[in-house]
């Protein structure tokens, strides 16, 4: 058996199902976050209670990837991966129906860790099944998927919204994931080059906490939690700040606000060149101080320097995350996966944790000290950049 090569069927149908298995899994993680303002008004509730709605579903994936850390080299891939793809999409089409906010709330739980059993193992897949020579080329497919799941899934969720209603605009995107995984299963193709096995729990945790007693690794791992939980706290809640006066956009060009996504796109792609050039700590250095300037545009009233201060932060949170997860996979000389695996945790409990604490401020202050809470989360993440600058690229 030889691994899928270029210009194969077998290396077509792992690429294009490998790229819908992240339109379909991020579509659906981070479906409700344009549409809070909607469930906000729908069930009188704060801006807090429903950034819940997001933070569950996030909080549900780290959940997840801790749980799958130990369990996922057990079970099929392409089994794993379908579980996760179709019980989602129900999960999904059943929250069109909900009524009832706490609900709605676990649903998004459960939803967030079936998910996670995707972005467990698609990664090992493809380096598994894939040819070193389309490596990259494969792997910059399932990335993509990702970042445009996650765009898309935005920009829809809040056209749809705005024209048949947000429960409509859910069950909609519950048919295309559910589309979606019925393609995925009739055209991904099995695994050749793995067989499932059991792990030592003992080994893994021992391997863990060797990362967590490592002052590097621990840095690197709180930078990952604040950033993103700063950057899903402004893509939560931005929406509410454009709606309202002095802004009073209408929601289609609120919609399109989440096409800065594709900036985060370039964030990724330029900081790879620069790590040719520059340290890799260095680079996320100057990420880091970079964010800080983005979130400085927040405060402004004029439409433009927002969307300005929205694009830099954007652009710099993806060059940086790109920067931290690489130094930690760098770094681990050993058990890279187990590594990785809480980097990711660490990632999905900031966006949750930060992602719903700040809408809780923000409900209870102004978005002047929203945004300055924010600021905060970023400068202490400069400061504890400087503590990753022995680590060699």
């Amino acid at each position: 058996m030889e691994k899928a090569e270029k210009n194969t069927k077998r290396l077509w149908a792992i690429q294009i199902c490998i790229f819908l298995s992240g339109l379909s899994v991020f579509s659906q993680l981070y479906l409700f976050q344009p549409l809070l303002p909607n469930v906000a008004s729908e069930f009188k509730t704060s801006v807090g209670d429903s950034s819940l709605l997001v933070s569950s579903s996030t909080i549900g994936m780290a959940t997840g990837l801790l749980f799958f850390s130990f369990k996922a080299d057990a079970f099929s891939r392409k089994r794993l991966m379908l579980f996760s793809l179709l019980s989602s999409a129900f999960l999904t089409l059943i929250s069109s129906y909900v009524h009832q906010l706490e609900i709605l709330v676990f649903l998004g739980v459960l939803k967030g860790f079936v998910i996670s059993g995707v972005s467990a193992v698609a990664l090992a897949y493809i380096t598994e099944e894939v040819s070193t020579s389309v490596l990259g080329l494969t792997l910059s497919m399932y990335l993509s998927g990702n970042i445009i799941g996650g765009m898309s899934g935005r920009i829809f969720a809040t056209l749809l919204a705005g024209e048949v209603g947000w429960r409509n605009a859910v069950l909609i995107i519950g048919v295309e994931s559910l589309f979606l995984a019925l393609v995925f299963w009739k055209f991904f193709p099995e695994s050749q080059f793995f067989r499932p096995q059991s792990q030592r729990l003992a080994l893994k945790m021992r391997q863990m906490k060797t990362f967590f007693s490592d002052p590097d690794f621990l840095s690197l791992y709180f930078i990952a939690a604040l950033l993103m939980g700063s950057f899903v706290s402004v893509y939560n809640y931005l929406s509410f700040r454009l709606e309202q006066p002095p802004f009073s956009l209408n929601h289609i060009f609120i919609a399109f606000i989440f096409l800065m996504y594709t900036v985060g796109v370039f964030g990724t792609m330029l900081s790879g060149r620069w790590s040719l050039k520059y340290s890799q700590p260095t680079i996320l250095k100057t990420s880091v101080l970079t964010m800080i300037i983005g979130v400085f545009c927040l405060f402004s009233t004029h439409v433009w320097i927002v969307i300005l201060g929205l694009g830099l932060f954007t652009f710099t949170f993806f060059a940086a995350h790109t920067m931290a997860s690489r130094m930690v996979a760098v770094k681990a000389k050993s058990a890279k996966s187990a590594a990785t695996s809480i980097y990711w945790l660490f990632y999905y409990f900031g966006s949750s944790v930060l992602g719903s604490g700040s809408g809780y401020f923000l409900h209870a202050t102004s978005w002047f000290w929203f945004v300055g809470l924010l600021s905060l989360a970023v400068a202490i993440s400069f400061i504890l950049t400087l503590k990753t600058q022995t680590i060699k690229s």
